[in-house]
This record gives structure tokens, sequence and C-alpha cells, in this order.
């Protein structure tokens, strides 16, 4: 239930951050004008140690729980989101 509701409240934020905010680009971005001349990359000697990675059995006392459920009544947190309108979109435009 708990990763249900973090679920959710994850999924609303994404959608919250897709619709709930209106960008628009004012002006033209332009690179700078760069010159390069010569260069060599470093070069690297690497030495890296073994891993071995395996399994082995082993008894361990692991316990027996039991669990219950029931039904109660909650309040849960709600969102309303409203994305901005396309009119304003259009009319900021011209």
């Amino acid at each position: 239930m708990k990763y249900a509701i973090a679920i959710a409240a994850a999924v609303v934020v994404a959608l919250g951050l897709v619709y709930f905010v209106d960008v628009d680009q004012t002006q033209e971005a332009a690179l700078p004008e760069v010159t390069i001349e010569g260069g060599e990359l470093p070069a690297y000697d690497v030495e890296t140690g073994d891993v071995e990675i395996g399994s082995t059995e082993a008894t361990v006392e692991v316990p027996d729980v039991d669990i219950s459920t029931s039904e109660e009544i909650v309040t849960l947190p709600t969102i309303d989101v409203e994305s901005p309108e396309e009119d304003n979109r259009t009319a900021e435009s011209n």
C-alpha cells in the first residue's frame, strides 16, 4: 500500500512537471567561435584487481511471520494540476 502511494505521487509529480510549466523560447542561441590548435590526449596504465563471485549454501534461522490485513478508511492527499491555456501561448507569441 505504501509503495502504491509513493508510485502514484511520483507519477503525479512527473505529470505536473510536464503540464504545469509552459516554456517558450524568446531568443535563439549562438555558440561562441573557438580556435583549437595541437594537443594530445593523456595516456594511462591501468591495472585492476581480480573479482570472483560465487555462492555457497548455509543453514540460517529465518523468522516465520504471519501477516493479516484489514481494510481501514484513511485520508489520502489529492493534487489538482492545471496546465497553461493554449490561448495564452498563442496570444503571447504574437
